[in-house]
């Protein structure tokens, strides 16, 4: 079926991944596991002619002027290939979380209620750069028993086919379906507004990228979506801390890499430790070429600091995910503060408070309202690999169904069981 035809080309592929569901759904925990672990091994076998196919996407995209950050994304290092071969490894050594029956009662009519874990059937992936989610996603597919539908951006088209191509082989290889894992060959916008809109086919929608795409796919599906908008990540310095630690975790968060959703990108700092901890953190970010937007109060202390990249922040900077070596620095007065902050500015990601004071730190974990909340920890642990799910579908800032990192389970519903022995209603 030619991708010119995009009605007739979609459809194909929804028929095919409604039949494949089907089959992965029934699938042995044995053949799910040798596909996972043919892919890790086609990967490490492989990374040379991977990294040439990516080579034309990089060359690409640099030529198209694309941002720094979007074409860090596009990488596909020895160590990103590394870690998605581990990442398929990891999951092969999980449990199967299908079949799994829990909360089995018996009831006083004779009958045992309880729930069997079960995978939702097709999703669709739409997402944006990064390749390695080609098989983050087919992996975690794979293994929770659903078909998968991704759609990659065309600015990695060439590494999407040379990954979706090992991952039909892998399994093909362990005797499962390769439709289980189709990528839509087209570039075409128009593919993405069918696959967003095809409930005969597709259960769910699970968008990875830049808000606009979210809140695009958002607006338009006509399938449930697990999303999150953006990722503006706090870090909280609290007046009761370990200087030490706060200013190598707050560096970390921030600096370790700027492209990711779970970077740091608000700092708040109690006033009782700003003047012994900004001057060093200042220190740090000016040595990085980090530009620090402040309140007046923090512009205050940070303004003896050599070299520092200040501005006056804006009430947009509170709320802002910059992707780059920016920060928004404010200086609060109480816990309180802090919290509210945080609920009223962040996108309910991602954020951690560094504090020695215990009551302080479990307030903040029942009150913040985020997907992941930390205590003494760099925000950049908000993946699902660094939690052990093996890998992560992406990150939902949704209440319902799945929140935080998306890994196997998340990729799952429960459905009622009942057991009988011939009973019936009177």
């Amino acid at each position: 079926m030619t991708p010119t035809d995009i009605p007739a080309y979609m459809a194909h592929v929804g028929v095919a991944a409604r039949a494949a569901a089907t089959a992965m759904a029934a699938a042995s925990t044995a053949a799910k596991n040798a596909a996972l672990l043919n892919l890790a091994a086609a990967l490490r076998r492989d990374s040379a002619a991977l990294q040439a196919a990516n080579a034309k996407d990089i060359d690409a995209a640099v030529a198209s002027g694309l941002a720094a950050p979007m074409v860090d994304r596009l990488k596909l290092t020895d160590k990103v290939l590394s870690t998605v071969a581990e990442g398929c490894e990891q999951i092969a050594a999980m449990p199967d979380p299908i079949g799994e029956i829990t909360n089995l009662r018996r009831r006083p009519t004779g009958i045992s209620v309880g729930q069997m874990r079960v995978p939702l059937g097709v999703f669709g992936m739409i997402y944006e750069s990064r390749p390695n989610v080609t098989i983050e996603a087919a992996s975690l597919a794979i293994k929770s028993g659903n078909a998968c539908i991704l759609r990659g951006g065309s600015e990695a088209l060439h590494s999407n086919l040379a990954l979706w191509k090992l991952c039909q082989a892998a399994l093909a290889e362990a005797g499962l379906p390769p439709e289980g894992v189709q990528l839509i060959e087209t570039t075409d916008r128009a593919a993405v507004g069918r696959l967003i809109a095809m409930p005969e086919y597709v259960d769910v929608i699970i968008p990875r990228g830049g808000k606009g795409l979210i809140e695009r796919i958002s607006a338009e599906a006509k399938v449930p979506v697990i999303k999150h908008l953006d990722g503006n990540c706090h870090v909280y310095v609290d007046a009761e801390v370990d200087l030490a630690l706060a200013i190598k975790v707050t560096d970390n968060a921030k600096t370790q890499k700027y492209s990711p959703c779970n970077a740091a990108e608000s700092l708040l700092v109690h006033e009782a430790a700003a003047e012994r901890f900004l001057p060093e953190i200042g220190r740090l970010f000016a040595g990085k070429g980090v530009e620090m937007r402040c309140d007046p109060k923090a512009r205050a202390v940070l303004a003896a600091v050599p070299g520092a990249r200040l501005a006056d922040a804006t009430e947009a900077d509170w709320s802002e995910e910059y992707l780059a070596p920016v920060i928004s620095i404010k200086v609060v007065t109480s816990l309180d503060e802090a919290i509210a902050h945080i609920n009223r500015y962040g996108s309910h990601h991602t954020d951690a408070i560094l504090t020695t004071n215990h009551p302080n730190a479990m307030r903040f974990l029942r009150e913040v309202d985020s997907a992941s909340v930390m205590v003494n920890a760099s925000t950049r642990f908000a993946d699902g690999f660094e939690y052990g799910l093996g890998a992560e579908i992406g990150i939902s800032t949704d209440k319902f169904h799945a929140r935080g990192p998306v890994g196997l389970e998340g990729l799952t519903s429960m459905k009622w069981i009942v057991l009988g022995q011939g009973e019936v209603r009177t």
